[in-house]
């Protein structure tokens, strides 16, 4: 007897542009690097996947979940595949259903952090995901958020209705107390503090296996207060894992990560957090050179927050806006920016700040304003000074922990001195951030050095320079997300 045809996976697999032996062969080689080479998957079976609804054995439904996310580009669980066992309705592949359901984060969440653990586990370390850019970018965010009131926290199915996703996760998820809430939350605060200090590449593992964790237990009964904390704790650490991802030149994972942040802060019914996931992905986007699209989403973030933002958020989001802004060369706009972000600042009231907006102080409102003046100076001259003010007095401020970020002030200080016709001093202070960079598991901060280092070109006949020039190359080009 013909079974039901999988229409999910029919769509999604007219998405990819594979054939059909195209993906057995996928399958088999992702398979046998998992350490599963028994499997022999081939043409006839992809089509019976596809034709007469036949659901694969454990782990082909994870294979396939991590093979579509990476072509697609965004994160596709076995649900959307159609492979839980569960019956299929007909949802278009195109466009999703947005908002995400409840049961459609907690999907995410899980399988794409299982599929992280298991990917980096194997060697692969995501670098085969696609980066989404441009406008298609933006209207998902739009879109993935959705409407403007928060969520209400709606109970979560009984346990065993999320599918197959206990390939990924414990299954003996059950109530959890405010104490052990309390827990997850301090963790927060250590990987936050870990990954200030110390770059992302370290302990960016550790957080996605944390979040994982989180998300297992939000399929659990629980009261609506503590659900609610779950929620808040998973959407800090899915944005945590983003920047970290981010921050070990991981793009396309980070960018999955604030997503999922952003539906996280969503259930959890606060907008401003799932804004300032929002501002990361913007921010990851000025960094790779795509200012539009930075601006499109931090103008975004701030439309989402909108007054339920804090005085001290919203000059964090004018920083960002700035950077884009400076980025683009639109020089007038820039300053009225910083100017704006300036005047948010000193009205900001810390008690008032939630947690996750901390590490924003008046030393990160100067390394800012630094960036954004050294950026603003490549087109404008009259931006160097600036430039050269806010980083020494960021450098000044800078509280002990914060490594990486005082790596970026030198970065910045150095590159505005060579800006400036000075190469003594921009040799200074480019060794000081070469020699920072050694305690700094951070790719950003090559990428940072490898942009200082195209402006050296001009001083080759200063030693001091010559030598910075050629240690940067030779130190960038073996950097990258190794210890993703």
């Amino acid at each position: 007897m013909r079974r039901e045809r999988n229409t999910k996976l029919v769509e999604l697999f007219a998405l990819t542009g594979w054939s059909k032996g195209e993906l057995a062969r996928l399958v088999n080689r992702r398979s046998a690097s998992m350490g599963h080479p028994q499997l022999a998957t081939d043409t006839s079976r992809v089509r019976r996947w596809l034709e007469d609804g036949e659901c694969p054995r454990d782990p082909v439904p994870r294979v396939l979940a991590a093979l579509f996310t990476e072509r697609l580009g965004r994160v596709v669980t076995s649900e959307d595949l159609g492979l839980t066992g569960r019956p299929r309705h007909h949802v278009p592949a195109i466009p999703e259903e947005l908002p995400w359901s409840t049961k459609r984060t907690v999907d995410a969440l899980t399988e794409f952090t299982g599929m992280d653990l298991m990917l980096n586990r194997r060697g692969f370390v995501g670098t085969g995901f696609a980066l989404v850019a441009g406008p298609v970018l933006v209207t998902n965010f739009d879109r993935w958020l959705g409407g403007d009131g928060p969520r209400p926290v709606v109970p979560p199915p009984q346990r065993g209705s999320f599918g197959n996703r206990a390939s990924y996760a414990p299954v003996d998820a059950g109530p959890v107390g405010a104490d052990e809430v309390a827990a997850l939350e301090h963790a927060v605060t250590v990987f936050r503090a870990w990954d200030a200090n110390r770059g992302g590449g370290l302990q960016r593992k550790a957080v996605v296996g944390q979040l994982n964790e989180v998300g297992n237990l939000l399929t659990a009964a629980n009261p609506a207060p503590v659900t609610r904390r779950l929620w808040a704790v998973a959407a800090n650490l899915a944005v945590l894992a983003g920047w970290m991802s981010h921050d070990v030149g991981l793009n396309p994972t980070a960018q999955n990560y604030f997503v999922i942040g952003a539906h996280a802060a969503r259930e959890a019914g606060d907008l401003p957090r799932a804004a300032e996931a929002l501002s990361r992905a913007a921010r990851q986007m000025v960094h790779l050179g795509k200012p539009r699209d930075a601006l499109a989403l931090i103008e975004l973030a701030q439309h989402t927050a909108g007054d339920r933002a804090t005085a001290t958020t919203r000059a964090m989001f004018r920083t960002v806006e700035a950077w884009a802004q400076a980025a683009l060369g639109q020089g007038a706009a820039c300053r009225r920016t910083l100017g704006l972000a300036e005047s948010e600042f000193t009205t900001g009231k810390p008690q008032d700040d939630p947690d996750w907006v901390g590490f924003f102080d008046t030393a990160d409102l100067h390394g800012m304003q630094a960036l954004v003046y050294r950026t603003l100076a490549e087109t404008d001259p009259s931006a160097v000074r600036p430039a050269q003010e806010h980083a020494q007095k960021a450098m000044e401020l800078r509280a002990q922990g914060h490594a990486r970020s005082q790596t970026f002030d030198l970065i910045s200080l150095a590159s505005a001195y060579l800006i400036d016709g000075q190469p003594d001093a921009g040799a200074r202070y480019a060794r000081m951030a070469v020699d920072a960079t050694r305690d700094v598991s951070s790719h950003r901060t090559w990428d940072r050095l490898t942009d200082m280092r195209k402006l050296t070109g001009r001083y080759a006949d200063v030693p001091e320079i010559r030598d910075l020039h050629e240690e940067i190359a030779e130190r960038g080009g073996l950097s990258g997300p190794t210890t993703a």
